[in-house]
């Protein structure tokens, strides 16, 4: 009889579990896209750095300080979603070992839940205001391109 309510009680814990775990995936989804974005980033600010001669004009200085600003922004993002993920792992493992230890951490759970999606969510602003910016990139490129 115990070994059918362990069982039960394990089945139980997959089962709350499930949809943390798919917001896992969500947020290594989204790591993957923003390392991305600060590779492109950072290989752009290293061309420009490498090639002291366009530094001259001043839409490539102008270029160096957005990528900067690109790249800090991206990086806290990926800090930021890092933490999320961090937090939904350990609301995992609270859900199975709360399970196997017949505790109940709902209160921790719950907090770490909580400061897993705001720290999505800042994260998530952050992504965006990179994005203006390489938005304000392209802009910077039309305009030099209609001047000459």
């Amino acid at each position: 009889m115990t070994e059918t309510m362990a069982i039960s009680a394990v089945a139980n814990a997959i089962q709350l579990s499930v949809a943390p775990v798919f917001l896992l995936a969500g947020v290594g989804a989204l790591l993957n896209v923003l390392t991305n974005r600060l590779n492109r980033a950072v290989d752009r600010y290293r061309f420009l750095n490498e090639h002291p001669e366009l530094l001259t004009y001043k839409s490539a200085r102008d270029e160096m300080q957005i990528q900067l600003r690109r790249t800090k922004l991206i990086q806290w993002a990926i800090i930021l979603c890092t933490v999320c993920a961090l937090a939904i792992c350990l609301v995992v493992a609270l859900l199975f070992g709360g399970s196997e230890l017949m505790a109940d951490p709902s209160a921790v759970i719950a907090v770490l839940f909580i400061g897993g999606m705001l720290s999505l969510t800042v994260g998530l602003v952050l992504f965006l205001r990179e994005i203006a910016l390489a938005l304000r990139l392209m802009k910077l490129f039309s305009r030099i391109s209609s001047d000459t």
